[in-house]
């Protein structure tokens, strides 16, 4: 099924008699039961101000588009979103009302914040079938219930979106990262913690034992005027001498790269083992990779994201133990996935309150069932 109006997508969720399967680009990999809803035929850009800095895309409009037409103007998304394609293995494209729907942000959350945090509006159609409008065009627009951070992240189990309008940024004139070798985990997140408290603006923390082929190397970005970044990359260099002394600048080029593979885990693409990721404090990473039974992990975020590699079909979740944050499965065989679910078990006041959600957003409970039944 791929309706191609808002109005035939709500028409074809209020006649369901089965479970639906919401479908965007399918680059995620994602095994959902029921029958397959696609959001594609949705598809275009609605508004752009390029003054206003502000962008509406209906659900099904491809990243690429949005991204082409930003680049035109010398504007960007600010979170960076991810490209699963590579590491999942999978074809089509990302969709901008996936983005959205799985809150989906790279290395750049650490500085400006998540996919969510520029969701200025959004529509969407609930379980029932009724078409909803929540936020606006401005920053400014707080009127009501916030649905917008509610929807975002939400995977598609609340209401298939239709519409999002984005606050966008300008894009900057060069970049630079700051390489800091040989530290082990625990140094690196004293050095990326060290660097994100300080005025220099650092853009992207990453450490990452393997990204260069050469020893760990802990990546630090910086964006904006050429000579800003510059200056910026010398005080950092100068900020963590004590903690680091084999240290380079590497220019926009290379800076591009490292940072687009952080964002889409490009080196692991053929790797055999199942792919984890954890949500954590930053000081709490090194600890929780002693005990994780991982065979190669990198941090993001400054240490609160780590990107895992396991042994086929080792639990994480039950080496790791009880620590604040969640671990997410991202890629394993279906075998696993039948006996791990996807996304981490919620603690049972969280849980009431997802399922109160879920009985609300859709009392059918056919929108994506079951897929975060245990978050």
């Amino acid at each position: 099924m791929t309706p191609d109006t808002e109005e035939a997508l709500a028409e074809t969720i209020k006649g369901a008699q089965a479970p639906l399967a919401i479908k965007g680009g399918g680059t995620r990999g994602m095994m959902i039961e029921g029958d397959t809803l696609s959001v594609s035929g949705i598809s275009g850009i609605s508004l752009y101000e390029p003054g206003a800095l502000t962008i509406v895309a209906k659900a099904g409009t491809p990243l690429s588009e949005i991204n082409a037409a930003l680049a035109a103007e010398n504007q960007r998304l600010a979170f960076e979103p991810m490209d699963h394609r590579v590491l999942m293995g999978t074809v089509g494209e990302p969709t901008i009302g996936g983005v959205i729907a799985a809150n989906v942000s790279g290395p750049r959350r650490i500085q400006g914040g998540a996919a969510r945090d520029y969701a200025l509006g959004v529509r969407y159609v609930d379980g029932s079938g009724a078409i909803v409008k929540n936020g606006g065009r401005v920053m400014k627009n707080v009127t009501g219930y916030d649905l917008v951070k509610l929807m975002s992240g939400a995977f598609g189990t609340l209401g298939v979106l239709t519409e999002v309008a984005l606050k966008v940024l300008p894009t900057p004139e060069t970049q630079g990262t700051l390489l800091l070798r040989g530290l082990d985990d625990a140094q690196s997140v004293r050095a990326m913690s060290a660097a994100m408290g300080s005025p220099y603006e650092v853009s992207g923390a990453a450490h990452c034992a393997q990204i260069m082929e050469d020893g760990a190397v802990t990546a630090l970005r910086v964006e904006g005027f050429e000579t800003s970044v510059s200056y910026r990359l010398e005080r950092l260099k100068e900020l963590l001498s004590p903690i680091c002394t084999d240290v380079t600048i590497g220019d926009a080029a290379l800076t591009e790269w490292v940072w687009r593979s952080v964002r889409d885990a490009e080196l692991w693409k053929d790797v055999p083992e199942d792919i984890w990721r954890i949500s954590c404090k930053p000081s709490d990473a090194p600890m929780l990779m002693a005990r994780s039974g991982a065979v190669g992990w990198y941090f993001d975020w400054a240490g609160g994201l780590i990107w895992v590699r396991m042994p086929p079909g080792g639990d994480l979740r039950t080496n790791l133990g009880e620590f604040d944050g969640h671990a997410t499965l991202v890629r394993a065989s279906d075998e696993t996935r039948a006996v791990l679910p996807t996304f981490h078990p919620q603690k049972p006041g969280v849980a009431k309150i997802a399922a109160g959600l879920r009985a609300r957003f859709d009392p059918r409970g056919i929108l994506n069932a079951n897929l975060m039944a245990s978050v």
